[in-house]
């Protein structure tokens, strides 16, 4: 089978796995566990080589640099994992005590009028935006899909919802993905166009472009949802 065929066989066999038996509760906390831990280990693609430099590729893969830490008071800020590995106990982030529906929405509109609408609008729009194709596919409901790649970004911040398997994100998401994932949401300017073409090769641009318009939104809401469970618990 083709990347395509393989994966849409996948999305079908979830479908009806689900519909014969759901997971409990200890399992897919269990699945959610396993999937933060090996978020930790996957490493991202395209590394630069000036550490003190921003650096980006071209799509020719050349690379360049202009140094910009005389610009900025930290050059060495970065993304860094929400835990060290090898640790026993990872921090968990349980998205039922805290929710951007509930929660961080309100908040956020009473920090600053009416932005809790337009970051909710935008959350949806680019979550739903959809043709309802993959590849030459058409009429296919790709929720499954998205749904994975969007809680997959939240895994790797700790975030864990209750009612999700995350035995999903492993059926959907191929190893080479998740390394594009992470490089993607995590250090971006190490994002090449060899990665970019290396994964879902017969889905067209504008799928792909989806992909990495769901990865930023989620990495955003994931951050929201820090900062503004942070002010709640100064507030009160």
């Amino acid at each position: 089978l083709s990347e395509l065929e393989a994966l849409m066989e996948r999305m079908k066999r979830l479908q009806e796995d689900k519909e014969d038996e759901e997971a409990s509760q200890e399992e897919m906390a269990t699945r959610f566990e396993k999937e933060k831990k090996e978020s930790l280990l996957v490493i991202s693609g395209g590394i630069c080589a000036f550490p003190l430099q921003f650096c980006w590729r071209t799509f020719d893969d050349e690379i360049v640099s202009t140094d910009v830490s005389r610009y900025i008071e930290d050059p060495g800020f970065g993304y860094k994992d929400f835990a060290r590995r090898g640790e026993d106990h990872l921090p968990t982030f349980r998205a039922q005590d805290y929710t951007w529906e509930n929660h961080g929405f309100s908040l956020v509109n009473r920090l600053y009028s009416d932005i809790g609408h337009l970051l909710d609008e935008k959350f949806r729009m680019v979550y739903n935006l959809t043709y309802n194709t993959m590849a030459t596919h058409e009429d296919v409901d790709t929720t499954t899909l998205r749904r994975a790649l969007f809680n997959y970004v939240h895994c790797m911040y700790g975030i864990r919802y209750d009612d999700y398997d995350y035995g999903e994100v492993n059926q959907l998401l191929e190893r080479s993905l998740k390394v594009y994932i992470k490089t993607v949401t995590c250090y971006p300017e190490r994002t090449t166009k060899r990665m970019y073409d290396s994964y879902w090769r017969q889905f067209k641009h504008s799928e792909k472009v989806h992909v990495n318009l769901l990865l930023m939104e989620a990495r955003m809401q994931a951050e929201l949802l820090y900062a503004l469970r942070a002010i709640t618990r100064h507030l009160t």
